[in-house]
């Protein structure tokens, strides 16, 4: 995922005084998970209304401008990893030290303040696939954060018999965010008796690893094309009658995920033109 920066109209006249941030909203947590990764939670506006694996700019303010002296945001597509129904807002990000936002957004603590654009949109959405059997999310990096609000919406339950979720990383230490947020979900009592036992047991968890010694090594696309992924899973090989997928990754993955899908006989959807699959490309550029 490569940085994706906005300016907008919005100004702010530096003073002695901090200065108040425009649609502000506060840190909650903050966890860093490597020295490239970490997620944290804000609060949530009370009028933020969205679907779950929908994504929202959010941003802080750039350095003075040398001649005029004012501020404008530095504002990124992020998916909210939280579920719909969380009271608080939850992400996940990559950390580059040169990066115009993320170098130093890595440094926010609780208490702190962000920008946050209350217009959710996006791609990975229930609403743009036909009903099908099973649900296949495909993820690398912190493309995994949509599906961390996805696998806990509950209606990813009611409408899949099956929820694959694949996660492919360089190392292992990068997966440690869905991992755990997977074993969490089988074990919180919250979780259990909001998504049910029954349905929790749908999970099917495909990590992967592409440089790192792991007990998976290989890229996705690969290990489906070759039959490996539903000979590890006992599941059969992806259909256009009963499979659905939505994928969220660099630019190389999502054009590799996208071949390799419509291999399978699937056609890429939108949210006015329901189909097989999606693709998240808000986040590459």
């Amino acid at each position: 995922m490569n940085e994706m920066t906005a300016v907008t109209d919005t100004e702010i006249a530096p003073t002695k005084a901090k200065p108040t941030l425009p649609d502000a909203q506060t840190v909650t947590a903050v966890k860093h998970w490597t020295d490239r990764l970490f997620s944290f939670r804000v609060s949530r506006p009370a009028s933020l209304r969205f679907r779950s694996g929908e994504f929202v700019m959010i941003g802080l303010m750039g350095d003075p401008d040398p001649n005029t002296g004012k501020q404008k945001p530095l504002l990124r597509a992020y998916s909210i990893a939280s579920p719909a129904w969380d009271e608080e807002l939850e992400f996940y990000s990559i950390k580059v030290q040169d990066g115009p936002l993320t170098s130093r957004l890595q440094h926010i603590q609780p208490g702190d303040e962000i920008i946050l654009r209350p217009k959710p949109v996006g791609t990975l959405v229930h609403d743009a696939l036909l009903p099908g059997k099973n649900i296949w999310f495909f993820a690398t990096g912190t493309g995994f954060a949509p599906f961390a609000s996805l696998l806990r919406e509950p209606e990813t339950y009611e409408k899949y018999e099956k929820v694959i979720i694949t996660h492919t990383c360089r190392e292992v230490g990068e997966l440690e965010y869905g991992r755990k947020l997977i074993e969490d979900l089988k074990q919180d009592e919250l979780m259990i008796e909001l998504l049910g036992e029954e349905n929790l047991a749908k999970i099917h968890y495909y990590p992967t690893t592409t440089r790192e010694e792991s007990p998976r090594m290989g890229r996705i696309t690969e290990l489906l094309q070759d039959g490996t992924v539903f000979k590890d899973l006992g599941i059969d090989p992806i259909n256009p009658a009963d499979d659905r997928a939505m994928v969220c990754g660099s630019l190389a993955f999502n054009k590799d995920m996208q071949t390799t899908l419509e291999g399978f006989g699937l056609r890429e959807g939108a949210n006015s033109d329901p189909k097989e699959y999606v693709v998240e490309k808000a986040f590459v550029g």
